[in-house]
């Protein structure tokens, strides 16, 4: 007998529903599997030792090429037997004596000296840059930098000129504010929810502002210290001794296996979101905030002994990841020596083309980074 029409229908038997833990598994995998993908697809897992190997190289000898440039004639051997005399002891000859000065008070510290801030700047660009998840984040553009020499001016200013580059209070002073700065405006993004963009304006606002308040402290300091204080506006790695390449170097050569420690935990969060990174058993929370204060301290102690160099931050990490693609495991490290090599080339410009002027090599940097910014500007709004 058929059931009588409009009766109910005949209900299927649901299926088990599947355990929150398998879904949660499931969903975890696919996310990594997309991100997997998305750094395979941005060329990040092909020939990079190669490339960090070629790199290096290139570095030694760029490094080694750019202590030679120069008034003074001095060549690649000269600079091998004057490391080598400093290094292991020897006969120091007369008529080789004044190149050896030359080269090991002057040369050498300063290239040193450029390659470890450059190599900074470009670190702490890297890394703000992953996680902020935005290519045109830098130390500069977020406003760091020049709060870092703000407070290292004032204290010039309040010492009458008599704490000088790399001295405890100016380091302590455009650290603080760099800190400072970094939490304010990591602190109204989170608070305000603010996207990439509008981070960005704040942190362009907060450029020009500190850029004012240093050029007030100018205004109202005295010929001695007005001369020290634009050192610090300029950018500069003249008068570099080893003193200031034993503490940037340091800071620079410890930060590096620090930030590649979490460089896995910096791969979920900038390709794959704060949720994701969370689902995937990172703290992001905790990963940014350590992270961001690395990178701030290394953009605030490059300003204390070589002052405002803008763009090296930003040129760096893009002309790294073209290179060898978007894995920070490589990305880091390959930053590492673009930024060096960007800046020890840029103050070899700076001292030749001129010579015997010297130009600092923050103005050289200036039109070197200003056309890639321009540029990265307008990719990203032909891309979106």
């Amino acid at each position: 007998m058929k059931p009588p029409s409009g009766g109910p229908a005949t209900a299927t038997r649901p299926s088990s529903p599947e355990p929150a833990a398998e879904q949660e598994r499931r969903e975890r995998q696919d996310r990594s599997g997309s991100w997997s993908r998305r750094l395979r697809s941005r060329g990040a897992w092909t020939g990079r030792p190669a490339v960090l190997w070629a790199g290096s190289v290139l570095s030694v000898l760029v490094v080694t090429w750019c202590v030679t440039a120069g008034t003074t004639d001095a060549g690649l051997l000269d600079v091998w037997r004057a490391v080598r005399l400093a290094v292991f002891g020897g006969v120091l000859t007369e008529d080789f004596a004044q190149t050896y000065s030359v080269i090991i008070n002057l040369r050498l510290p300063r290239v040193l000296l450029a390659f470890a801030a450059g190599a900074a700047l470009s670190l702490a660009g890297v890394v703000m840059q992953g996680l902020l998840r935005n290519p045109l984040v830098s130390p500069f553009t977020l406003g760091v930098s020049p709060a870092a020499a703000f407070g290292a001016a004032l204290a010039i200013l309040l010492t009458g000129g008599s704490a000088g580059s790399g001295s405890t209070l100016v380091i302590g002073s455009a650290l603080g504010t760099a800190l400072g700065v970094s939490a304010l405006v990591l602190g109204l993004a989170s608070a305000k929810a603010m996207s990439a963009a509008t981070l960005l304006l704040l942190g362009i606002a907060l450029t020009q502002l500190f850029e004012a308040m240093t050029a007030a402290l100018q205004f109202v300091a005295d010929e001695n210290t007005l001369q020290a204080i634009v050192r610090w506006t300029f950018g500069s790695v003249n008068d570099a001794g080893w003193n200031d390449v034993l503490v940037v170097g340091a800071c620079t050569v410890a930060a590096l296996p620090l930030l590649l420690w979490f460089s896995r935990d910096l791969n979920a969060i900038a390709f794959a979101g704060d949720d994701a990174a969370k689902s995937l058993g990172v703290n992001v929370t905790a990963v940014r905030v350590g992270l961001i204060v690395v990178s701030v301290v290394l953009a605030a102690v490059v300003v204390s002994f070589c002052g405002v160099i803008g763009f090296v931050g930003l040129v760096g990490p893009h002309i790294a990841r073209l290179a060898i693609g978007a894995d920070h495991r490589y990305l880091l490290p390959f930053s590492f020596v673009t930024g060096g090599l960007l800046l020890v080339v840029a103050d070899t410009v700076g001292r030749t083309v001129l010579a015997p002027s010297v130009v600092p090599v923050g103005i050289v940097v200036a039109f070197i980074g200003a056309p890639v910014f321009i540029n990265l500007i307008l990719t990203r709004r032909a891309a979106q």
